[in-house]
């Protein structure tokens, strides 16, 4: 999960906050509690991008259900279990 840091706060603390990332961590940067920018490892931006595509895939799979045979299985499913 990202840490939210303001614009002000990472600007304040930008090399600890760029050594935060650079080991790993995924830094979000809001402007009046907005999201405005994220900070990644180098080279983590193409794997943070196809997560979201992952979960969007997932969440629309499970909104229109999935078929196991003679059963569907979805998000009310998931929770029922």
């Amino acid at each position: 999960m990202a840490v939210k840091v303001s614009a002000r706060d990472a600007n304040q603390r930008f090399s600890e906050i760029l050594g935060r990332a650079a080991e790993g961590e995924a830094i979000v940067i809001t402007r009046r509690g907005q999201p405005v920018a994220q900070l990644v490892k180098y080279g983590a931006g193409a794997a943070v991008e196809g997560n979201a595509a992952a979960w969007d895939r997932l969440t629309s799979m499970l909104e229109t259900g999935v078929s196991l045979g003679d059963e569907t299985f979805d998000r009310d499913e998931l929770y029922e279990r």
